[in-house]
């Protein structure tokens, strides 16, 4: 820390610099404007906050803002914050974000609406303290329908309703803070949840309006999931957020991710009024492509957090769709599954259905017609969520026997998510698992002659039926398969990868990892140094239905190779992923193969990562160190292998 008198004293120097330009930097002020603040935060102990010099500056920077719209020196600020603030340290940061929302005040719904403002004010929103939020958003609240659809307004709010379970999960505020509340209770007499229960108030007020909107329904999403304490990751959490929350708690249901937080009793009730909106427009939420999103959203925070009133809702929904169709010859709802609007809707009906409501769904709309729907273009996705969304292994039989005869034809429109859905229920109800593999090797025409079986997995890989795959004429259809050496592997597909993925998995994965097996050499390495195909020796490490000395048996066809595998992006994942498998006589074996090329490996990008990991320069120049050090790091993972499965 500086002396208190040198920090005057540079204190004093640069007010004094800034003074002098004060005039200029209002007219047109540049971003350098926050320098001087940022040198200042290196140094200045908490008593500068009280700073009288300091006071009159800002008092005197002030008299350039405009009380009726956003001036130039209040977008300067913001510009200056999106360049400066996250130099700060914890400190710094905190005061300046109260400065900053001490300077907007007045200007709240104007920066809100501006985009160069609004965009900065996302990243301080984030930092900001229950006090400052409260003040902030009570500004909002003068006006929450224009703030709300508006293209910057709602992402403001979005950030600023996000910000409650952050305030949740800090608990109580300190003395200091409550101290300081108090004093502010004349300016802002509700509290946050007031506020938010306000908006909710607003929103059922204008429901139909809110949700036609572009914005406005951005928001209401944000609305149901804080009422709700459930954050769905589909909404919030993608990389890069600005609103984005952890939280304590995680779920995994149906495919959608959620973090849960703690909300007042009160917010589940609103939740549940809010929810009942949905029934006077029905029709509206329905087919309408943006106010169905809403729905969307509503039904699976209702699903976690009031079962019942989402059962019903879904209810509501089915019956009005059936309603809308009765003389039709197949389903009610096969015309509404081939649209694009209300299949996402039905997919999300799928997935926070129960039971009971998913048995009679499918008994009622679906039974008879899968293989119709698979072939579409739309409907395949709506039958991929339901064959994931299968609850009894019962339910899955009657879905296999009707699917599984059309395999080849849903493959050969293209619908392979269908196909690869399929496989994975399979493996997750522990059902018709043979009878699967037989089905695929019939859609790759190698089930028979059974000299063609061994050959499934390069054709599921490629996705090419095994005339295609060894170039035979129509004549050739029937002969016995005969190992060619001249061919070769070639792009793997990623939907192959997935298929053979799920089959290793299987109980009895014997007839894929024969086929596997019989892979040369390049091809193996071909499929380890492919992006997807790379994720197939994930799963033949990971499965726990294939001895130890099988797997082996396959990845040592590798040796000879590591060097190669190494330098590539995927092959060196690979060659990880081998490694942490292996014995310590293996892993002397592929560290004596490196070794002998440790400075090519240095030299490559991926390589020098292997040559680390695997500490090669230790094993050449320390060798029973290393050796030590492997065993003991065996013995460490084979510990928290066994404390997982316990």
């Amino acid at each position: 820390m500086y002396p208190k008198a040198l920090r005057e004293q540079s204190l004093k120097l640069l007010v004094a610099s800034i003074e002098k330009k004060v005039t200029r930097l209002l007219a047109e002020p540049p971003p350098l404007y926050f320098i001087p603040l940022e040198l200042l935060g290196r140094f200045w102990s908490q008593e500068v906050e009280e700073d009288q010099t300091f006071c009159n500056l800002a008092t005197t920077m002030q008299c350039g803002k405009s009380a009726n719209s956003l001036s130039i020196y209040l977008q300067s600020l913001f510009l200056g914050a999106g360049q400066t603030y996250h130099l700060y340290g914890t400190f710094e940061a905190m005061l300046f974000v109260k400065n900053v929302f001490e300077e907007v005040k007045e200007n709240e719904l104007s920066l809100a609406t501006d985009v160069t403002g609004s965009l900065v004010l996302q990243k301080l929103l984030v930092l900001a303290q229950r006090r400052q939020l409260l003040r902030f958003l009570s500004a909002l609240s003068r006006d929450f329908f224009s703030v709300c659809c508006h293209r910057s307004g709602a992402h403001i709010m979005q950030t600023t309703l996000l910000q409650f379970p952050r305030l949740q999960e800090q608990g109580q505020p300190s003395e200091e803070e409550e101290e300081e509340e108090e004093a502010e209770e004349e300016e802002a007499s509700e509290t946050l949840e007031t506020l938010i229960l306000k908006l909710s108030a607003d929103v059922k007020g204008k429901f139909l309006e809110y949700n036609q909107d572009t914005h406005g329904s951005f928001v209401v999403r944000t609305l149901f999931q804080v009422l709700g304490g459930t954050i769905l990751s589909q909404e919030s959490a993608k990389k890069g957020h600005p609103g984005h929350t952890t939280s304590k708690k995680k779920l995994n249901t149906g495919g959608t991710q959620a973090s849960d937080f703690e909300v007042p009793e009160n917010f589940i009730t609103e939740l549940q009024e809010l929810s009942s909106c949905f029934k006077e427009n029905i029709a509206v939420f329905i087919t309408g492509k943006i106010a169905s999103l809403a729905l969307q959203v509503a039904l699976q925070v209702l699903h976690r957090k009031l079962p019942a009133v989402c059962c019903m809702l879904c209810d509501d929904v089915i019956s009005y769709l059936a309603s809308r169709n009765p003389s039709a010859e197949c389903s009610p709802l096969s015309i509404y599954l081939k649209d694009h609007t209300t299949s996402r809707l039905l997919e999300k009906i799928i997935e926070v259905s129960g039971k009971k409501q998913l048995k009679k769904l499918f008994r009622s709309q679906f039974q008879g017609q899968l293989l119709a729907l698979s072939a579409h273009s739309i409907a395949n996705y709506t039958i991929q969520r339901l064959i994931a969304a299968v609850p009894t292994k019962k339910l899955f039989a009657s879905i296999f026997d009707e699917l599984s005869p059309g395999v080849e034809d849903v493959m050969a429109k293209g619908h392979l998510g269908v196909v690869t859905a399929l496989v994975s229920a399979c493996r997750k109800h522990d059902c018709r698992q043979a009878e699967m593999v037989a089905r695929l090797m019939e859609a790759f025409h190698c089930l028979e002659p059974a000299s063609r079986q061994v050959a499934c997995a390069p054709l599921f890989l490629s996705l090419l039926a095994y005339e295609i795959y060894y170039g035979l004429k129509d004549e050739d259809n029937m002969l016995e398969h005969q190992a060619d050496s001249d061919k070769c592997l070639g792009e793997v597909n990623f939907h192959g990868s997935l298929l053979l993925q799920q089959l290793l998995h299987f109980s009895d994965p014997s007839p894929i990892l024969l086929s596997l097996a019989a892979l040369s050499e390049k091809d193996l390495v071909t499929l380890a140094c492919n992006q997807a195909g790379s994720h197939v020796f994930d799963a033949l490490l990971s499965t726990e239905s294939i001895p130890e000395k099988k797997k082996k048996k396959i990845h040592r066809k590798l040796k000879g190779h590591y060097v190669e595998l190494a330098c590539n992006k995927y092959g060196s994942r690979v060659l990880d992923r081998i490694w942490n498998a292996a014995t310590l006589g293996v892993k002397q074996e592929m560290a004596q193969e490196l070794a002998a090329k440790e400075r090519e490996l240095l030299r490559d990008p991926f390589g020098y990562h292997i040559v680390r990991n695997f500490a090669l320069t230790h094993f050449l120049k320390r060798r029973r160190d290393w050796d030590e050090h492997q065993v003991a790091e065996n013995k460490r993972r084979k510990m928290f292998a066994e404390i997982l499965e316990d």
